[in-house]
């Protein structure tokens, strides 16, 4: 178990990452907030790391799969929790992360894959390889992704937004 200071240290370092990743899957601040919870009680647990981009990519890969888990659970099988976006834009309360351009609205119309690698590789800088390594995909995989998610969202935006 991790001392109070090192988990302070790691929520400071990465909860803005962990946040971001969150909302790009889960669409919904109390969502967010269940995750990063989830996240961070695990990290509590979870070995030492080999080195900081080795702890980085871990918790990118247990929010990822935090996220999918919300979604397999019986609440949202069982019931009806997807609010439209245009109700939420009229709620300022439930973007503290963001504020929902037309960028941020474009990126959030994308299939899951598709937000994930546009995240990773802009907005977190990581390169092709480690994407994959992250993602457990091959490169090629990736390539095809940023790609499609690059047509996807000049096609959204209507123009030459990424170029």
């Amino acid at each position: 178990m991790r001392t109070e200071e090192e988990m302070r240290k790691a929520i400071d370092q990465y909860a803005d990452m962990i946040q971001k990743i969150c909302f790009i899957h889960m669409k919904q601040q109390c969502d967010v907030d269940d995750v990063f919870q989830t996240v961070f009680l695990k990290y509590a647990k979870a070995p030492l790391f080999e080195n900081e981009e080795h702890e980085k990519a871990w918790l990118i890969r247990v929010t990822m799969n935090a996220c999918k888990d919300i979604f397999k659970s019986w609440f949202y099988k069982y019931t009806d929790s997807k609010i439209n976006m245009e109700e939420l834009s009229q709620d300022n309360s439930y973007l503290t992360y963001h504020q929902t351009s037309d960028l941020m609205q474009a990126v959030l119309s994308l299939p899951e894959h598709y937000r994930n690698v546009i995240y990773l590789f802009y907005y977190e800088g990581y390169k092709v390889s480690d994407i994959a390594a992250i993602l457990h995909k091959k490169e090629n995989t990736i390539h095809t992704w940023l790609k499609r998610a690059k047509v996807q969202l000049k096609d959204i935006l209507g123009g030459d937004y990424l170029e």
